[in-house]
């Protein structure tokens, strides 16, 4: 199997689109050092040669746009969960990254006599939730309080998931050198850093809020064994933060409501704002799962509100989304009133491993 990344339309649709978003997700993963998925995902692709079980038929036969509906991963993700539960030990070895073994034969067999359990992680979207890339958000409003808004956010995110990133108030950072946040925290997160320092600026969080179409909730179990079979197993370091997030939940919950990104923002935006606070919305790779019609509809809301926002009640949006042009993770904020052109604020590891900061 080629492990040449392609540029294409993420909209792509048909037979040759999900080819091609295998071979992606395997270049993908071996440049994110995920190997070992990397490996399962190439396994799962052979199974399209001669589709010979209803899981391997569906995937070939996918409706839908395989890279948007991130289809590799919601395969792959249905095999971790086999392995983290113990119910396909047959997959050890290859978790293990064990050589001189037929990856395609042993995940065609898995399949095969575990379909039933399989099929249904089909249905929906890999829940990506990861503490490790809040620090971008923190490294953001960093840099929109050196702007000149209001260093007290009120943070609003859509794709919560579980909530893990509306917790970050209750985690440290080191940016750079850069301190942020309580200590020990919760979590720490040291990113590796490169490129100069963000800036250094007392900030405070006062709300965060959520919404999903799915939310999780980190407190049961089985919701949580969800989360974990879509972290790639060889990020030991997420599987530890799944569990520190976990114990956080139970603390006290994130704040979380179902809804679409669009019905959440636009009420969210009605709501009055306090003086001297900074409304801001944030999200990380999740932009790619929210259909066009709905991007739109947030990014209006956004421009309207932001029309009507003043220095002492202004408007942010920070994103840290995958530009599949490039092949980079980009964080770029918009800002109103005076900053309503986006603006590049660095490259990122997807899991949160190190920032390239350019703001």
């Amino acid at each position: 199997m080629s492990e040449r990344y392609e540029f294409v339309d993420i909209n792509a649709t048909g037979a040759r689109a999900v080819r091609t978003a295998f071979v992606n997700q395997v270049a993908y993963c071996r440049a994110s050092d995920a190997p070992v998925t990397a490996r399962i995902v190439a396994a799962l692709a052979a199974l399209l040669d001669k589709p010979a079980t209803g899981f391997a038929r569906r995937i070939a036969d996918w409706r839908g746009a395989p890279l948007a509906d991130a289809l590799p991963l919601r395969a792959a993700g249905a095999l971790h969960a086999l392995h983290l539960a113990g119910t396909a030990r047959e997959l050890a070895p290859i978790y293990a990254d064990a050589e001189d073994i037929n990856d395609a034969a042993i995940v065609a067999g898995v399949v095969a006599r575990h379909e039933a359990a399989l099929l249904p992680w089909l249905d929906g979207p890999p829940q990506t939730n990861e503490a490790g890339r809040s620090s971008n958000f923190i490294a953001a409003m960093l840099w929109l309080a050196e702007q000149g808004l209001p260093p007290h956010f009120n943070c609003l995110e859509i794709g919560s998931s579980a909530g893990i990133n509306l917790m970050i108030d209750r985690y440290h950072y080191d940016l750079g050198g850069v301190q942020v946040g309580p200590q020990p925290g919760v979590m720490a997160f040291t990113p590796e850093w490169r490129g100069t320092h963000p800036p250094q600026q007392p900030i405070e969080i006062v709300g965060l809020k959520g919404c999903d179409v799915a939310p999780v909730d980190l407190t049961d179990p089985a919701q949580a064994l969800r989360l974990k079979a879509f972290i790639w197993p060889e990020h030991a370091v997420r599987f530890a933060r799944m569990e520190a997030a976990v114990a956080a939940a139970r603390q006290k919950r994130p704040d979380i409501v179902r809804a679409t990104a669009p019905d959440f923002i636009e009420a969210e935006l009605r709501k009055p704002q306090t003086k001297g606070t900074t409304r801001v919305l944030m999200h990380s790779i999740v932009w790619q799962y929210v259909p066009e019609d709905q991007q739109l509809r947030v990014t209006t809301a956004m421009e309207e509100a932001g029309a009507e926002a003043t220095p002492d009640r202004p408007l942010a949006w920070i994103a840290l989304e995958a530009n599949r042009t490039v092949h980079h993770h980009e964080l770029v904020v918009r800002y109103w009133p005076g900053g309503e052109a986006s603006k590049m604020l660095g490259r990122a590891h997807p899991h949160g491993a190190w920032v390239e900061w350019m703001g």
